[in-house]
């Protein structure tokens, strides 16, 4: 199969979508498929798949524009300047399929008419309201193929298109169990941790988990991420966690490291598309503490135990200090983990993918 794969961030971020389509993109060219990407970063020397550099302007330019439809956010914007220049790069006859995940200026990139017109496979890695909704910019959507993240999508969108029930998945060879590395990291060694891995928006509430984390007594709150929020953030935590919260920035490669130095792991998004921190942090033998959701059971399974309604208070900082008493997995591996090896999750892809193509 010829596939491309194309996103903004691709190569110059290391968030959830991106590493989950990078990682599939990397396994299915490790099978000897020929595979494209297409991101706004610049190319690296350990992939098996080729890298086209396309143009974009960061999202954080864009956190003080008017927001409208289509250009609801920074992230539009963003997607509007990737769009722009991937119309110049992108020859559609060079591909069997193009896979992306951002609507709606890269999809409908993606989907300039040519005499040659590749399928189309969306990704609910950001939701799927591109996929079911009729109004505004959203009635233009359309698609070959659409990969739904977790049961609800798949339930919601299998009669309009043709659908797969896909998750993400993890890299089980850098997430592991493991010794800490609090001391290199610059983490206090004396203190109980709790990590978010989280983008500074409203919708992450990171501000509710230093609210929490500041009613337990010595917990440490470390957030490893950036966002328009990040400055209302430290202002919180210096009035509520005066010398227990560090904002933390990380390439992706420490990023193990940092899940190892931790003993519990929270999350407080009320629904996620998937969530690839949940197996990042369930990979490295930690305590979950997330939204209590029937998707997110379907994801965690056994390991539900700290799931709470995190609106109520109480029950957050109960569930937290429950799980910082459970600790940390220091030996072994992740029970069940295993069946979201990113090797596991492409095989998926690629039988969707192919047995589209072949119905074509």
């Amino acid at each position: 199969m010829r596939l491309l794969f194309a996103l903004p961030g691709f190569h110059r971020f290391d968030r959830g979508a991106e590493v989950a389509l990078l990682s599939v993109a990397e396994e299915l060219a490790r099978e000897g498929h020929s595979v494209t990407v297409m991101g706004s970063g610049e190319a690296r020397t350990d992939t098996s798949y080729a890298f086209r550099h396309v143009s974009s302007a960061r999202r954080e330019r864009f956190e003080k524009f008017p927001f409208f439809p289509p250009l609801r956010s920074e992230t539009a914007w963003e997607d509007m300047t990737f769009a722009a220049n991937l119309l110049r790069a992108y020859r559609p006859a060079d591909f069997d399929a193009v896979v992306t995940c951002s609507f709606p200026f890269t999809h409908w990139a993606l989907r300039r008419p040519s005499r040659t017109n590749p399928l189309q496979i969306f990704v609910t890695q950001n939701g799927d309201w591109p996929a079911f909704s009729d109004n505004s910019e959203y009635r233009t959507f359309a698609c070959d193929g659409l990969v739904c993240t977790n049961p609800d999508y798949l339930e919601r969108n299998s009669k309009r298109w043709a659908s797969a029930l896909i998750p993400n998945g993890v890299d089980l060879a850098r997430f592991r169990v493991g010794e800490d590395e609090r001391e290199r990291l610059g983490l206090p060694v004396d203190k109980p941790i709790v990590l978010m891995v989280s983008a500074y928006i409203p919708t992450k509430r990171v501000v509710d988990g230093i609210r929490a984390v500041s009613r337990l007594d010595d917990a440490y709150l470390v957030v490893a991420g950036d966002g328009p929020l990040r400055d209302d953030a430290e202002a919180l935590a210096a009035d509520l966690l005066p010398g227990r919260y560090r904002r933390i920035s990380l390439p992706a490669t420490e990023m193990p490291s940092l899940y190892r130095s931790a003993d519990a792991f929270l999350h407080l998004s009320l629904l996620e598309s998937f969530g690839n921190v949940f197996l990042e942090a369930w990979a490295s033998g930690l305590p979950i503490i997330g939204h209590d959701s029937d998707r997110l059971r379907w994801i965690l399974g056994k390991n539900s135990d700290y799931l709470c309604d995190t609106e109520d208070s109480v029950r957050l900082e109960t569930a937290i200090g429950a799980a910082l008493a459970t600790g940390r997995q220091r030996q072994g591996a992740a029970a069940g983990i295993e069946r979201f090896a990113w090797p596991t999750i492409a095989s998926q892809y690629r039988e969707f993918i192919a047995g589209l193509i072949a119905a074509r």
